[in-house]
C-alpha cells in the first residue's frame, strides 16, 4: 500500500506541473526532497518458541497464526533456519528427497535435539520440517521451520493437543520418553507395541537410536540385517554387556524405521527395541549387566 500511495502522489505533482499551477508561499515545487527514504522492504520469518493450532505442511502466510505455547496447541516452532548455496539458488522450495530437504532435516535434527534434550525419536514426538510457499520463495523467502508435535503412541500418529512448551521435553524421567513394551503379534509381524510401565510385565525395550548411513531406501530394505545388529550394540551398551558373538542369545531386537518418503528426506534415525520373546520382564534392563540379560 506504501508504494501504490508514493506513486500517486508523484502522478498528482506531474499533473500539477503541466497545469501550471502557481506554488503557495513557503513551497519549493520539490515535494520529494523531504522525504525520509523509505526503509527496505524486510522478508517475513517465522518466530521461533511460538505454537501453532495446526500442523502445518506448507509455510502459508495466510495460515501463520502463532499462539502462545501455554494455550492449547498442536505444534511448536523449535528452531527457524535458511537454506543457502545451490539449494537457496533454485526458482522452487525444494522437491521431495532433494538435497535441500535432506540440508534442512539434518539441521532440524540438530537443533531440535538440543533444545529438547535427546533425539526427538527416542520420545511420542514427531518433526516436521516447513518450508514457505511458492509464492512466498519467488519472493525471496528462504527460511524453513521445524516444527515438533506430541502423538498419541509409537503407532498411532493423532496428534496430542498440549499446553506447554516441549523445550527440555525429554530430560530424565519424561513421560514422553519411550520406555517399555509389550507387542502384539500377528503371527510374524508386530500389530502394535503396546507401552507399559516398566514394573507391569512386558517383554521388550526401548534402547535407543541408530543413525543408519545414507543410502537408498531401497539398499536399506535389502539390507535391514545390518539395522538389527546395529541395534544389538545399542542393546549392549545401554543394558552393560559385552558385545560380541554372545548378545544375539541374549536378546532379540524390534526396529522401528522411517517410511520411504521420510527416508528420501533425509530422516535416517532407526528406532531400536531390545525383545526377549521367551521371558517376562517386570523391571528396566538399563544397566542390568549380564545377571539382568544373561546368556539363553
Amino acid at each position: 500500500m506504501r508504494r501504490w500511495w508514493t506513486a500517486a502522489a508523484v502522478g498528482v505533482t506531474a499533473v500539477l506541473a503541466l497545469a501550471g499551477c502557481g506554488a503557495p508561499a513557503g513551497v519549493d515545487r520539490d515535494l520529494t526532497d523531504d522525504w525520509r527514504a523509505l526503509p527496505p522492504a524486510e522478508a517475513f520469518v517465522p518466530a521461533v518458541g511460538v505454537c501453532h493450532p495446526t500442523i502445518q505442511d506448507v509455510g502459508y502466510l495466510s495460515g501463520y497464526n502463532p499462539i502462545d505455547c501455554a494455550t492449547s496447541h498442536r505444534a511448536e516452532t523449535l528452531h527457524v533456519g535458511t537454506l543457502t548455496g545451490a539449494d537457496a539458488g533454485r526458482g522452487a522450495p525444494p522437491r521431495a528427497g532433494s538435497n535441500g530437504r535432506r540440508a534442512a532435516q539434518a539441521e532440524c535434527d540438530r537443533e531440535v535435539r538440543k533444545a529438547i534434550g535427546a533425539d526427538w525419536r527416542s520420545g511420542r514426538l514427531r518433526l516436521t520440517v516447513v518450508f514457505p510457499s511458492a509464492l512466498a520463495w519467488s519472493g525471496g523467502a528462504r527460511w524453513f521451520r521445524c516444527d515438533l508435535f506430541e502423538v498419541a503412541s509409537l503407532d498411532d500418529d493423532n496428534v496430542t493437543a498440549r499446553t506447554a512448551t516441549l523445550r527440555n521435553a525429554l530430560k530424565a524421567g519424561s513421560p514422553l520418553a519411550l520406555g517399555c513394551f509389550d507387542p502384539k503379534f500377528s503371527k510374524d509381524d508386530i500389530e502394535e507395541m503396546r507401552p507399559v510401565a516398566c514394573t507391569a510385565k512386558h517383554h521388550a525395550e526401548f534402547v535407543g537410536v541408530y543413525p543408519f548411513p545414507d543410502v537408498t531406501y531401497a539398499e536399506f530394505q535389502r539390507s535391514s540385517l545390518r539395522a538389527h545388529k546395529a541395534c544389538r550394540g545399542l542393546i549392549a551398551t545401554y543394558v552393560k554387556v559385552p558385545n560380541n558373538s554372545d548378545l544375539q542369545y541374549r536378546a532379540g531386537t524390534i526396529i522401528y524405521h522411517p517410511v520411504e518418503e521420510q527416508w528420501n528426506d533425509g530422516d535416517r534415525g532407526v528406532q531400536c527395541f531390545l525383545w526377549l520373546e521367551n521371558r517376562t520382564l517386570t523391571r528396566s534392563l538399563k544397566g542390568a549387566g549380564s545377571k539382568g540379560l544373561p546368556i539363553r
